[in-house]
């Protein structure tokens, strides 16, 4: 379980957004405080993962809060829950170590959302072991900021984008251009376009296959969401 603690001065908002938190599968409030000081006090005996911060506190600014923790060390991430909508603020919260930026007001699924995507993002980089590569840790972020694929280029299509990710993630061990538009039924240079453009989202992962003589053949494997 991923344990949230709720920084919030209004009670009313407070106990709203501690009641979110325990609808979310996989996460549980270990507390519940109105200031920025019981925020850092609290922090000091109880174990937490992830601080919902409201940057506006009777106290302190709750960016001194963020920075408090990010300078004590502490694993501790931080989601910054504000009606705040200057951006300068927003540049201010990613220097001061927040991973998320939840503009008050906000739905449940709003929240929701924000903390799967969190979940996510640390189910990727919790792992103890090193990583494979750029795109992994790329996919890792794109995970956490809840980026989805962009309009397709000009001349590709849906339908045989879907073609291809369906055929190579039929290939556990990744499959040429070649093998990989046989199995969706399009051409070799037909497939290795769409596979560059996918590699270049980070969803595939692109390697090189020596073999005896002549250029190394490229080796796609998917590595995105299933």
């Amino acid at each position: 379980m991923i344990s949230v603690l709720v920084v919030e001065d209004d009670p009313v908002a407070g106990e709203a957004h501690e009641a979110y938190v325990n609808r979310v599968e996989g996460f549980t409030v270990a507390g519940r405080v109105r200031t920025g000081q019981s925020a850092l006090q609290f922090v000091e005996h109880t174990s937490v993962d992830l601080v919902l911060l409201d940057l506006r506190l009777p106290d302190m600014d709750g960016l001194q809060v963020a920075r408090a923790l990010r300078t004590a060390g502490l694993p501790i991430d931080v989601i910054a829950v504000t009606s705040a909508r200057d951006l300068k603020v927003v540049r201010a919260a990613v220097s001061s170590g927040v991973v998320q930026y939840l503009l008050k007001p906000f739905t449940f699924a709003a929240m929701r959302e924000k903390l799967e995507h969190y979940a996510r993002f640390r189910a990727t980089l919790g792992q103890d072991r090193e990583v494979q590569g750029q795109a992994e840790i790329d996919r890792a972020f794109s995970t956490l900021r809840g980026v989805h694929r962009a309009a397709l280029p000009k001349g590709m299509g849906e339908e045989t984008l879907a073609a291809i990710v369906t055929a190579l993630r039929a290939m556990p061990s990744g499959g040429s251009a070649g093998a990989v538009g046989e199995a969706a039924g399009v051409s070799r240079v037909t497939a290795r376009r769409y596979l560059e453009y996918l590699a270049g989202t980070g969803m595939v992962e692109r390697l090189p296959t020596y073999g005896a003589v002549g250029r190394p053949e490229m080796t796609y494997t998917w590595t995105g969401e299933s």
